[in-house]
Order: C-alpha cells, then sequence, then structure tokens
C-alpha cells in the first residue's frame, strides 16, 4: 500500500484541499464581524457547499469512504456550543469541515500556509500562548458568541483540552461551560479493526499516522448527536459542576469510565526531570485536589511565591487545619480536609507547612527538579545553611509523593567529608557530575526490578498487558492513601 495506494491518496487530498483554498481566501477578504449580524449572502451560501463538498471528497480521498451520523444536529439557536469527545486525533476534523462551526484553538495555526486560510475562513476563536490574558479573553469571545441567539456560528469545543486514547474520558476544561447556555454533546468513534488514527503525546508521530492511515483500504468514523443538554440553575452559576454531568453522559453514551486526571497530570507523571515520580506517587491526588480546590493554574506559579514566603517566615512550626485553611486563604472544606490528611502522617492534627510547598513545587513545575530541591533547601537548612540526612529524607519523599525513600547512599555520597550535614552547592555539584543521580542512588532496586520484569517479559505471548498504570474509575470510597509524607 505504501508503494500503491498512499502516493495516490496523499496527491488526491493535497490536490483537494489546494483546490478549497482560493474559495475560502476570497470569501474571507474583507469580512467582519458586522456581516454576521445579516444573513449569509447567496455567494457566501453557495461557497459553503462548495467548501463541504471539497473537503467531503478529501476525506474520501483519505480512505474515509462513507461517515456514520447519527442524531440529529442542533440549531445554534437551539445550541450555540457543540462540545465533540473523546478527542484522539487530527482526523477529529472530520466533524469540523462537515459542520464548518467554528472551533477554539492556537493563534499560531492561522499562519499554516494553505490550512490556515481555512481555518479562518470558519471563524475560529484563537487561543494566544504569548499574551497573559489570552485564557481570560478566550472565555469572553466564546461568551459573547455563544450569547448572540444565532448571529455567530455554532462553537465546536473538544472540552478535553488534548488528544488521549479514548479509553476513558479527562476532566472536561470548563471553557465551554462557563456561558451557561445549552450543549450539544457530540460523540466520536473510529470502529476500525486497526488503529491508525490516535494521536497522544506518546506512541506514533503526525506523519506515522497520517501513512498507516493512508495505507488501509478503507476507515470508518461514526459521529453521534446527543439530545441538547440545558443546564440548571445550579450548573449555571458553577461551570465545573456543569462540565462533569455532561461528561457523565457522554461517556455513558460511550461505554467508557471517566477519569479525573488532565494533561497537566501526564505531564507531572511523565516529567523528565533529574528526580522521575515513581508509579506509585501521591502527588497525582495531590494535584487533583489542587484543582479542586480553585488553584488556577496560569497563577499557580504567584501563588507558590507567596506560599513559600509565608512558609519561610513559619519556619519549622507545625500548623493544624484552621491554620492551614488561613495560611491558603480558603475556608475549611472536604477538599481542604482531604488536601490536609495527604501530610497529616502521624494523624495527630498537625502538619508540616514545608511539605506542601514541596509538594506544590513539584506540580507546578514537574520537569525542573532542581529548582524545587534548590527551595525545599531553602526552606529545611539551618544557620549555616546546611541540611542532614533526616532533612533529605523529608526532602525527597514529599518531592516524589511516596512515604518511605533511601537517600542513605545519596546523602553519603554527597558528603564526601562526612561532616553529617551538606549544603545545595554540595549537593548541585554532585549532580553535575551525576545528572542521573536518582537511577544510581535513589531507584537502585527499582532499576534493576523493572530490568528483570523486561527479561522475562520478552518470552511472554503476545496478548499479555504489560501495563500496569492505575485507571481511576471514580471509586469515591477509596480512601486517601498518605504517601506524600
Amino acid at each position: 500500500m505504501t508503494l500503491t495506494l498512499f502516493p495516490i491518496r496523499l496527491f488526491f487530498a493535497a490536490f483537494l484541499m489546494l483546490l478549497a483554498w482560493p474559495f475560502a481566501f476570497i470569501a474571507s477578504m474583507g469580512s467582519d464581524e458586522q456581516e454576521l449580524e445579516k444573513p449569509l449572502s447567496w455567494w457566501r451560501k453557495i461557497v459553503d457547499i462548495l467548501l463541504k463538498a471539497i473537503m467531503r471528497m478529501m476525506w474520501l480521498a483519505g480512505g474515509f469512504h462513507w461517515i456514520n451520523v447519527k442524531g440529529r444536529r442542533a440549531l445554534p439557536t437551539e445550541a450555540a456550543i457543540l462540545t465533540v469527545a473523546p478527542h484522539s486525533s487530527y482526523f477529529d476534523a472530520i466533524p469540523v469541515t462537515m459542520t464548518f462551526a467554528s472551533i477554539v484553538m492556537k493563534a499560531e495555526c492561522k499562519d499554516i500556509p494553505v490550512w490556515g486560510t481555512l481555518i479562518r475562513y470558519i471563524r475560529p476563536v484563537f487561543v494566544s500562548r504569548s499574551d497573559q490574558d489570552s485564557r481570560k479573553k478566550t472565555v469572553e469571545e466564546i461568551k459573547k458568541r455563544a450569547q448572540s441567539d444565532g448571529k455567530w456560528p455554532q462553537i465546536m469545543i473538544f472540552p478535553e483540552g488534548t488528544c488521549t486514547n479514548r479509553s476513558c474520558l479527562i476532566t472536561f476544561k470548563p471553557g465551554a461551560f462557563i456561558p451557561g447556555v445549552p450543549v450539544q454533546p457530540v460523540l466520536l468513534r473510529y470502529p476500525n479493526q486497526l488503529d491508525t488514527v490516535t494521536w497522544t503525546w506518546q506512541g506514533p508521530g503526525a506523519l506515522e499516522i497520517l501513512w498507516l492511515t493512508l495505507c488501509q483500504f478503507h476507515n470508518s468514523v461514526e459521529i453521534e448527536f446527543l439530545p441538547v443538554y440545558t443546564p440548571s440553575e445550579e450548573e449555571r452559576k458553577n461551570p465545573v459542576l456543569y462540565a462533569n454531568n455532561v461528561r457523565r453522559i457522554m461517556a455513558e453514551a460511550l461505554g467508557v469510565s471517566v477519569t479525573d486526571y488532565t494533561f497537566e497530570d501526564c505531564r507531572l507523571a511523565l516529567s523528565e526531570g533529574q528526580l522521575r515520580l515513581p508509579s506509585d506517587t501521591c502527588l497525582l491526588e495531590f494535584a487533583k485536589l489542587v484543582r479542586s480546590l480553585g488553584l488556577k493554574p496560569e497563577t499557580l506559579e504567584d501563588d507558590l511565591d507567596k506560599y513559600t514566603t509565608s512558609a519561610m517566615k513559619m519556619k519549622k512550626e507545625k500548623i493544624d487545619l484552621k491554620e492551614f485553611s488561613a495560611y491558603l486563604e480558603f475556608p475549611v472544606s472536604h477538599t481542604l480536609e482531604s488536601m490536609f490528611a495527604l501530610f497529616d502522617e502521624n494523624e495527630d492534627g498537625v502538619i508540616d507547612i514545608r511539605e506542601f510547598v514541596i509538594a506544590l513545587s513539584v506540580v507546578c513545575k514537574p520537569s525542573k527538579t532542581l529548582e524545587t530541591l534548590q527551595l525545599a533547601f531553602q526552606l529545611y537548612q539551618s544557620e549555616k545553611g546546611t541540611i542532614t540526612e533526616q532533612d533529605l529524607f523529608n526532602i525527597l519523599k514529599t518531592a516524589m509523593g511516596v512515604s518511605q525513600v533511601n537517600v542513605t547512599h545519596l546523602f553519603r555520597a554527597v558528603d564526601e567529608e562526612e561532616k553529617g550535614e551538606i549544603t545545595y552547592n554540595d549537593f548541585y555539584r554532585f549532580v553535575e557530575f551525576h545528572p542521573f543521580f536518582a537511577e544510581s542512588y535513589i531507584f537502585v532496586d527499582e532499576m534493576e526490578a523493572e530490568s528483570d520484569f523486561q527479561t522475562s517479559s520478552r518470552s511472554a505471548p503476545n496478548g499479555i498487558c504489560t501495563d500496569f498504570s492505575p485507571v481511576n474509575t471514580e471509586d469515591k470510597n477509596k480512601p486517601l492513601q498518605k504517601k506524600v509524607n
């Protein structure tokens, strides 16, 4: 297929995209917001029909011979926002080209040759990474369009915010639900014998997925429009609740579970700093509680600076739940109690606030291990600027989110003069010569176990699952594991 079908399909798909470009370019010239206040002109309707036909031919050339559509797409006056899930591939653009609904996407995409013109034609909501206020502006723009009584085109949003492998629905971002207007859930399925479309942060890259998909004789895709979901008064006031309820309905229709983890949690778990997180870390649970508490990702670094300054003043003092509430400036709640319990190792009702700051630093900057360790040294060091082996133990077990960690070999390796105490400069010089110190001094037993497992698994028969990653299916009765301490 690489020598026969692939080049033919690639040629026709590229030709049809180039054919669509001049129509989209001409239709986009000189357009402004006022045009949306008026009915579409006759020539614009013709361009819409032509572009939809060309895009459908492009997908046909790519092997998507027919697209199975279930349910009825709501009118813009019935549902201004279409929430699509699961999001797993750039082939999820199929429903976009079928409906020409506006989408939310990175501002950089409008500069992509040819494709950028087609994107601009559907009047997307652009998000700029360089603009600090971009998130707020995006929400306001979505709000304005959603509350325009159908004057703007429908907005199609992928609320997961990233591509997943479709095995579950991750946490929905609240942007689509903040306006508090009715939304129509839309389901995507790819019922193919071989999965060649999934594009996540691990696995085949974009070009390999394109090659594998175009080499398949036929590719199936199903789009299902569920009934419009009208929010209650409580859901209008609470976008997170609204998002969770819509996600639950979509998960039930898909027959998959839900997980409260997000893409940021995956970045945390897979971070490639000098100190990787073990599989049984409790910091993923901590990260969920941070979000539930209302600490926003865009302000997390500023919050960390504020909490660090307060912790420096408190030194080694331990605090109770009421003082923890005052420290965070959040009222006592179930979420706050759960977070407090993660650090209450002895269950004596007090915690060391320094451990909270270290854990927050890891969540805030998962790949910047040395920055977190430098901060931890500042929190634990004596007046001489040194820490003991016990201090290092407290720092590393908190930074990794586990209950036990062996730091004796590491401490002795850093403490060459056997003073019984080390400084951050001593530790930094050691790391310069031993960048993989965690594998050599902390995870020695684990690395040997993994090596033995990989050796034994080479002879395992095909079909045996060797992925032991936990899947959260929202078991609310499962007690919190006190591993941070």
